[in-house]
């Protein structure tokens, strides 16, 4: 089972989730979660069930436990920016420190690499398809919580109310949500990569997946490779849903001052790694 999740507090989550239902055979289903009605459908043979919280998607640390059937949960999500750029973006979660913002401190999500792709290939088709120029899609990096032992993936829209009643931008994010959905397998079926450094939008990552060159996990940022050591890493790569082959390498991204301590991390860690 697939879990699709949105949430009482988040417009665009719900605008999503709208469209989804209006357009696809989800039915109401027996039962509720946190006093919502709970709706289900099948895509490709897999069963879909979507749910709303009544709380932020980033504290929705139980749904392992309440769905132990789901082999892959999906949030359908605002994203938020000072720049309000508009934006499509697909990320895992997790954190990679402290768990300012849900979540666990110093754990991540399981991240479906293939998934996350293919969700922001899909993202790219109808960005195109509904004529969303002034939009941007881009992996975002691995950050905020819940930190779930499932893998999960957050597609968002962004980044200010306008876009997140922008019903093409709303149509765009919930097609390509289960457009992604409906490629999803439920055994690995190729290897994926770790990315380190770059900013939070990694250009030469998305670009990368875009190509399909290779698949992403996690995607480390160069504001927390200072605080990464060796636990964190293997914890990233034992954290991720495909096999992880090597380490990627954003070396023109990641501060000068790190480098020295992040090879040694990495060599410690015996991990294949590779500059780009």
């Amino acid at each position: 089972m697939i879990l699709l999740v949105s949430s009482n507090k988040d417009v665009a989550s719900l605008n999503i989730a709208n469209q989804i239902m209006l357009y696809h055979p989800f039915q109401k289903v027996f039962g509720e979660f946190q006093n919502n009605p709970v709706y289900s459908a099948v895509f490709n043979q897999k069963t879909v069930t979507l749910i709303r919280l009544n709380e932020e998607s980033v504290n929705a640390q139980n749904l392992p436990e309440i769905f132990p059937d789901a082999e892959l949960i999906v949030f359908i999500s605002r994203h938020s920016s000072q720049s309000g750029i508009p934006t499509l973006t697909v990320h895992p979660p997790g954190n990679f420190t402290d768990a300012e913002f849900g979540g666990l401190p110093h754990t991540v999500s399981v991240s479906p690499a293939v998934a996350m792709s293919n969700a922001l290939k899909m993202l790219v088709f109808f960005q195109q398809k509904f004529e969303l120029f002034d939009y941007e899609v881009s992996f975002e990096v691995t950050h905020h919580g819940p930190s779930l032992n499932v893998p999960t993936m957050f597609v968002e829209l962004g980044s200010s109310m306008q876009q997140w009643n922008d019903s093409k931008a709303v149509c765009a994010v919930a097609c390509a949500t289960l457009s992604s959905i409906e490629t999803f397998e439920s055994k690995p079926v190729q290897n994926a990569v770790i990315g380190i450094g770059g900013t939070h939008y990694n250009r030469k990552f998305t670009q990368m997946a875009l190509n399909g060159e290779v698949v992403f996990g996690h995607m480390i940022p160069k504001y927390v490779v200072a605080d990464l050591d060796v636990f964190m890493l293997r914890h990233c790569v034992d954290r991720s849903f495909e096999h992880i082959s090597e380490v990627l390498l954003d070396w023109r991204g990641i501060r000068s001052e790190d480098k020295s301590r992040l090879m040694s991390v990495l060599d410690e860690s015996g991990f294949t790694y590779r500059k780009i």
